[in-house]
Order: C-alpha cells, then sequence, then structure tokens
C-alpha cells in the first residue's frame, strides 16, 4: 500500500505528523523501526499489535487498524516513543465512510469553520440532480456499452434513461441520471473511462482481418 493510500479494508486511519521540540518536520523512518524493532519500550512492543498496519510519507506517519480501540493503542504506543526522543506530533484518527467514499474526522471532531465547510460540502454532494451526459459507441458494441452503464447506475443507486441518435458508423448515446450529486460525479468518471475503452475496442475490430 502506498504512503497514505487508503485502506478501506481496515476501516480507522490515525495520521501523525511528526515534529521534534523544536517544531521541525523529521522522517518517522526511525520511529518505524523501534516500534518493530528489539529495542522498543514494553508498553509500546505490547500495544502495537501485528494487524496495524503502518506506513509513511515525508514526515507523516500513517496506520490502519480494522477497529478505533486497536488504533488507539497503537496511538498511545507511538506517542511513548516520541516523548521518549523528545517529539512531538499532530495526530488525527479518521474512519472510513463507505457511504460517502471518504475518511471522516473523528478524533479531535472537526469544529468552527472546518466543521461548517465540511457540513456544507455534505450537503452539496447529497442535493440530488439531473444530469444529460453523452457518448459515442460504435454500433457492434453498442448494446454492452449500455448493459456496463445501466449496471453502473443500479450500483451507484440513481436513474438512468438512455436514449440513442444513430449514424452509419457509431451511435450518440445519452444518458440522463438522476441522484444524489457525488454519485453523478462517479457515473460520469465511468461513461468517460468506458466510451473511451469501447471506441478503442470498436477500431479494432474495424482493423481486424476478416
Amino acid at each position: 500500500m502506498a504512503a497514505g493510500e487508503q485502506d478501506t479494508d481496515q476501516g480507522w486511519r490515525l495520521q501523525a505528523d511528526l515534529r521534534r521540540a523544536e517544531d521541525v518536520a523529521v522522517p518517522p523512518h526511525g520511529l518505524l523501526a523501534r516500534l518493530r524493532g528489539p529495542d522498543v519500550v514494553r508498553g509500546a512492543r505490547q500495544a502495537v499489535a501485528s494487524d496495524v498496519v503502518m506506513t509513511h510519507d515525508g514526515s507523516t506517519l500513517f496506520a490502519y487498524a480494522f477497529s478505533e480501540e486497536a488504533l488507539r493503542r497503537a496511538r498511545d504506543a507511538i506517542e511513548a516513543v516520541l516523548r521518549q526522543d523528545e517529539m512531538t506530533a499532530t495526530m488525527v484518527i479518521s474512519h472510513w465512510d463507505s457511504a460517502l467514499d471518504e475518511w471522516e474526522q473523528v478524533d479531535p471532531p472537526l469544529a468552527g469553520d472546518a466543521r461548517s465547510e465540511r457540513e456544507a460540502a455534505r450537503r452539496s454532494e447529497e442535493t440530488v440532480q439531473t444530469r444529460t451526459l453523452v457518448a459515442l459507441a460504435g454500433r457492434e458494441v453498442r448494446g454492452e456499452f449500455e448493459e456496463t452503464m445501466t449496471a453502473w447506475a443500479q450500483r451507484l443507486g440513481i436513474e438512468c434513461r438512455i436514449e440513442e441518435h444513430t449514424n452509419l458508423l457509431s451511435t450518440q448515446v445519452a444518458f440522463t441520471v438522476s441522484g444524489p450529486a457525488r454519485k453523478l460525479d462517479e457515473f460520469a468518471e465511468g461513461l468517460r473511462a468506458e466510451g473511451t475503452a469501447t471506441m478503442r475496442v470498436e477500431r479494432g475490430m474495424m482493423l481486424s482481418p476478416l
């Protein structure tokens, strides 16, 4: 797993931005080694379980766990090592929200302007909209293309209506979709990718020898 990359199978994440006492950012390589190494303090060795996944990106340490309890134990272990090394860290615990497909900050909870901005963004994402998205599909693969996008709409839980305008070599397919704005964004991304792949397949079929 790349540094900082979401791990949705392990639904809890700790992000720690490491700093020395003089407020200089430091890389966490040594910290990682000590947490797993034989010279780690007893409390840290006992607290950081093998199923807590750790990675880092520059001076930011990430820990992923299946439960909040396991992650908080890992945080205690990290804090113990930091105190011994005269280091500090700004730590944030987040939980993966599968409905919104994003990490939700849990501890410390968002407050003030940050909370207001987050709530406004979520209201915007959940606003029901209707959009018409147009793509080209080769006549030979049009049916499969429409089936794929219809299945994707069903998976996202949005309404989808299809209209076709056929010419000699290709069909212009209009998908009128209705649902939460964030789901329509996902559908649009899928449509662009599938449309590109479909036209590539169609060109390959046209160029293939009989």
